[in-house]
């Protein structure tokens, strides 16, 4: 039986506006949801997104609109797209150091946790990547430490390796979530 472990928290999903990776968006996506959150897809720019695989999602809002006050949790969606689109994204950037200096959950899957790295949320922490060399330089440059496990906690903030770790990822998201509830 589901529980709704997340009713009335909101979380952004932060995609490329082309060539995000379909399921590190529609896996965390519908756990998001099954687990009551409220849940928004966000990007670059407005209008329809393009996965990798053929996906398209539809983006709610663009990354400048939001504010780290109005959100409960940023999770940044990789895919090949994430470098181009997310990487030196200032907006992005300042939405993640402004959710941690708040304490609020923050997720990165696959190339993007080198926007979290870049972003400078990263410094000292356990974290994981999709290990290609410009991912696991951003980490480094970073200042984190990179862990080769498919899912990394390092207290708020939950780091994933790719796709097969995406359910994993959404779960452990939820977890930490659950405790902002209580």
């Amino acid at each position: 039986m589901a529980t709704k472990r997340l009713e009335g928290l909101k979380v952004v999903l932060v995609i490329a506006p082309d060539q995000f990776r379909d399921e590190e968006l529609t896996t965390p996506q519908k756990a998001f949801l099954d687990a009551g959150a409220q849940v928004s897809v966000a990007s670059t720019r407005l209008g329809e997104a393009k996965g990798m695989l053929g996906a398209t999602a539809n983006v709610d809002v663009v990354v400048s609109n939001l504010h780290a006050d109005d959100i409960d949790c940023a999770v940044v969606v990789g895919g090949m797209g994430s470098p181009e689109y997310l990487w030196e994204d200032h907006n992005l950037h300042t939405l993640l150091k402004n959710l941690n200096s708040q304490g609020k959950v923050i997720g990165a899957i696959c190339l993007s946790g080198a926007v979290l790295a870049r972003a400078g949320v990263l410094t000292g922490k356990q974290a994981t990547v999709y290990p290609m060399p410009e991912s696991l330089k951003a980490l480094k440059d970073g200042h984190a430490n990179y862990v080769d496990q498919p899912v990394v906690q390092d207290g708020h903030i939950i780091t994933a390796d790719g796709p097969p770790a995406a359910s994993d990822f959404a779960e452990t998201i939820i977890k930490e979530l659950a405790k902002v509830k209580v």
